[in-house]
């Protein structure tokens, strides 16, 4: 039996999936690396953690992340973020192939969202990130999200979802689109 692990790698967070050979989500969850300094730091981090992903599930074949963003658009990223996402990205792939001897599979993540039947509404008054969220809950309906509860501000007391939620859904996505197109 193998096992899938895809990767929405950032900087600040990195949210993963594992599925597993009947195409089922075995583990989501995310890597905060948002106390971390340095992208050394959070390289370390990520390596940890991805070993003890690995430790837990010696099956896993096949490693996908979400392709680097490829063109620098305004009032979104830019490009020094770019550029930082973009390395770091390079640094966990590397990782993961001089680790655990898995070349991982980029899939660029507009794609992955056509694969999968998710289109986003451009008018929506939701962001995108919104819509992905909104999209994987409705898929995995058995997912506990993690939440928090706003302790201040006019939204005082309103559970809201962790933004690492995102980079989890994000992550399930990029997954779900492997399997999907290879026919797994």
């Amino acid at each position: 039996m193998s096992k899938i692990l895809a990767l929405d790698i950032s900087t600040s967070c990195t949210g993963y999936t594992v599925f597993n050979n009947k195409n089922e989500v075995e583990e989501i969850n995310y890597i905060d690396l948002s106390k971390h300094k340095g992208l050394y730091e959070k390289a370390s981090q990520i390596k940890s953690r991805i070993l003890d992903i690995f430790s837990r599930y010696d099956d896993i074949n096949s490693i996908v992340v979400e392709e680097n963003l490829q063109a620098f658009r305004p009032g979104l990223s830019s490009a020094k973020t770019l550029m930082t996402l973009a390395q770091f990205n390079g640094v966990v792939r590397w990782i993961c192939f001089d680790t655990l001897n898995i070349e991982p599979i980029s899939i660029n993540v507009n794609s992955a969202r056509k694969l999968v039947g998710l289109k986003i509404d451009k008018k929506s008054n939701q962001t995108t990130k919104d819509q992905v969220l909104e999209w994987v809950q409705k898929e995995e309906e058995e997912i506990s999200w993690p939440t928090k509860t706003v302790s201040r501000g006019r939204h005082k007391g309103q559970v809201k979802f962790v933004p690492f939620c995102y980079d989890m859904a994000d992550s399930y996505i990029i997954g779900k689109a492997f399997l999907i197109e290879n026919k797994l």
